[in-house]
């Protein structure tokens, strides 16, 4: 117990600069988006908590699943497309708590972006050092969509979940990998992606045992070096290994099948559910929507915004390939990437899908490391204003994050 809580000391003072600068970031985007909400006669807390897809999370943890709603167009939204984990946290803090289910799911989002930042600093600090691991925090903390960190929403969950299971990956611990895969594919859609991440390691895992000769050493694939500075701990046994691989889809695999049985509509009737909201189309309904902004002048610098948004998502993918990132932070990074640019939802939440493909940031981190402390820090102060006034500014528009 004594050396459990001294490792545990350990990494949470090398963790530290990253989550208190974390904090004060998110302190910050809160601090101006209560400002800017009262100079407009609303309530903060009832943008993070109470709107959107806040308010579909709260009904399914109060009166469970079952509710639709049909629009105008013949559209029908169904809470079904919302995975369970959130609802089940927020139904469990006011089952024990006096906390409301806005009030909890705001409290469930704290503390995984809290948690988010940490996996994030240590996937970095693994492979990177500890410098690069604080940088990676932060310019995740100052995306312009990073007060969703802070909402009622399941995407902190989500990264929080994901960034420990690829940690685990990368150290070895595969039943703990495939059980955080397990809890991330009950969280959201995007599941998948560390799902793909674990199978990846995993495969590419038994093919390098197999192909090593009879006592050979050599570390197996996905491992990265201690952060400590240690040699990294020996691979799994096979069956630890397939554990975690089996472990890993279940979640996802678990709730999608429990939506085709009570739909009726078979293994495949949540992609029903879906389409409604977000079907996935090879982004042909994002390829349109952005030619169409191209009919008028004003409206063309917009789409000439998207083009370029698109470009530097592409362009960091590929520098991320070329610095010869992890396999499972790759094919994490790309399936999030795909699902969240290829999706037919509302076009103003693709940041937001994007918000947990944080191995992009990776490269930008590394940058920002080698620049000197006092030119990193003024970069990222300046950042976190922007960020923090066009959160608040975002969240006091009309339309959902």
């Amino acid at each position: 117990m004594t050396d459990l809580s001294t490792r545990l000391s350990t990494r949470v003072r090398r963790a530290a600069p990253a989550l208190l600068g974390y904090a004060a970031v998110r302190v910050l985007g809160l601090l101006v988006l209560a400002l800017w909400s009262a100079a407009r006669d609303k309530s903060a807390y009832t943008l993070l908590t109470a709107r959107w897809d806040a308010l579909w999370y709260t009904r399914v943890a109060e009166l469970g699943y079952g509710y639709e709603v049909r629009l105008p167009n013949g559209d029908v939204h169904s809470n079904l497309a919302f995975f369970p984990l959130l609802p089940w946290l927020e139904r469990g803090l006011h089952a024990v708590t006096p906390l409301s289910y806005a009030d909890a799911g705001f409290l469930v989002a704290v503390l995984a972006s809290l948690a988010a930042a940490w996996g994030i600093f240590a996937v970095t600090d693994l492979v990177y050092g500890r410098r690069a691991g604080i940088c990676a925090v932060l310019l995740w903390a100052v995306l312009p969509v990073g007060i969703v960190q802070s909402m009622a929403y399941s995407e902190s969950l989500f990264t929080a979940l994901a960034a420990w299971a690829l940690y685990a990956v990368l150290t070895g611990r595969w039943p703990t990998a495939g059980a955080l895969a397990l809890l991330a594919g009950l969280t959201r859609p995007v599941g998948l992606a560390v799902v793909a991440a674990v199978w990846a390691a995993g495969i590419a895992s038994f093919v390098r045992d197999r192909s090593a000769a009879p006592g050979d050493s050599a570390r197996s694939p996905g491992r990265a070096p201690s952060p400590t500075g240690g040699p990294a701990p020996r691979g799994a046994s096979a069956a630890r290994r397939a554990l975690g691989m089996l472990l890993a889809p279940l979640g996802a695999a678990g709730y999608v099948l429990w939506v085709g049985h009570r739909t009726g509509q078979g293994p495949l009737g949540y992609l029903d559910v879906q389409a409604g909201r977000n079907g996935f189309d090879g982004g042909y309904a994002f390829a349109r929507f952005v030619a169409e902004k191209f009919t008028s002048f004003p409206s063309a610098l917009a789409g000439v915004g998207l083009i370029a948004g698109v470009a530097l998502v592409v362009w960091l993918y590929v520098v991320c390939v070329r610095q010869g990132q992890p396999l499972p932070l790759l094919v994490y990074a790309s399936v999030v990437t795909a699902l969240a640019l290829c999706a037919s939802s509302y076009f103003g939440s693709k940041p937001r899908l994007l918000l947990p493909a944080f191995p992009l940031l990776l490269p930008l981190a590394l940058a920002l490391a080698r620049l000197r402390t006092r030119r990193s820090v003024l970069v990222l102060g300046l950042v976190a204003v922007a960020s923090a006034v066009y959160g608040a500014f975002w969240l006091n528009g009309s339309g959902p994050p």
